[in-house]
């Protein structure tokens, strides 16, 4: 991999991971058309850039990781389980379903999801607005939720954040929610990535692993700023349009 190819994943990654359109997806689509092989390499170079998009989540959300949001995170922690426990099981299965066709169908899927979601979901009013008002019964309906971000092209954060919001969780909060969610849940599969292809590190191009890591954080930083600006006056019905039109572009390129 050299350096334009990290600098195109880097910015995919941390353009799409906290986004409801896959960022699983959008690196195995990107990968295939790139010429980039699944190689120990680039597993290893995708735990480094994964772990910069856990660090612009912990920096914008700096004032939450404290001893006095032990309630936040512990309902957080507790909504980590289900996908710890059952993707921990399944790991060897769901590698079955890392193909392109299997992105393009879910991306399909994820977006009727989503419209139909938002057709019906009109009473933000009485719903849970900040992210301490998230009570257990719905950070677990979004723990169980996470677990179908198992397939890839269903997305981790599009999953989340519907299952919040089907739990009676406001936009903002669902998606705020799925941010911190998403920093036990990096961690532990980049821990754990990092673990397999540690000496695979030996040897590689240390440059573009900088660069994407770079890339990767900045990318990040201001995409999860951004999207909150953009649920402020916008529903997921766009994410949802563009799942569907890209998921059909792909069946048609196959």
């Amino acid at each position: 991999m050299d350096i334009i190819q990290a600098i195109i994943i880097g910015i995919i990654e941390g353009f799409t991971e906290f986004l409801p359109i896959s960022s699983t997806g959008h690196m195995i689509v990107a990968s295939k058309f790139l010429g980039i092989e699944q190689s120990a390499v680039i597993k290893a170079y995708e735990v480094i850039i994964q772990f910069a998009a856990i660090l612009a989540v912990m920096l914008l959300y700096r004032d939450k990781i404290n001893l006095k949001e032990i309630d936040l995170w512990s309902k957080i922690v507790a909504a980590f389980f289900p996908l710890a426990i059952i993707g921990f099981l399944l790991k060897d299965w769901v590698k079955a379903f890392f193909t392109v066709e299997t992105v393009a169908w879910m991306f399909i899927v994820g977006g009727i999801v989503f419209i139909v979601v938002e057709y019906f979901h009109k009473d933000e009013a009485k719903a849970s607005k900040e992210l301490e008002e998230v009570t257990w019964f719905q950070a677990m309906s979004i723990g169980f939720g996470q677990v179908l971000s198992l397939i890839p092209g269903t997305s981790r954060a599009g999953a989340t954040i519907i299952a919040g919001m089907l739990s009676g969780v406001n936009r903002k909060a669902s998606t705020e929610f799925s941010f911190l969610l998403a920093i036990p849940v990096m961690m532990a599969v980049s821990g754990y990535d990092l673990l397999k292809h540690y000496q695979d590190f030996v040897g590689a191009d240390i440059s573009a692993f900088v660069v994407g890591f770079v890339v990767a954080f900045i990318v990040a930083y201001i995409t999860i700023k951004l999207f909150i600006v953009f649920l402020q006056r916008f529903t997921f019905v766009a994410f949802g349009i563009y799942r569907i039109v890209f998921g059909i572009i792909l069946l048609m390129v196959l």
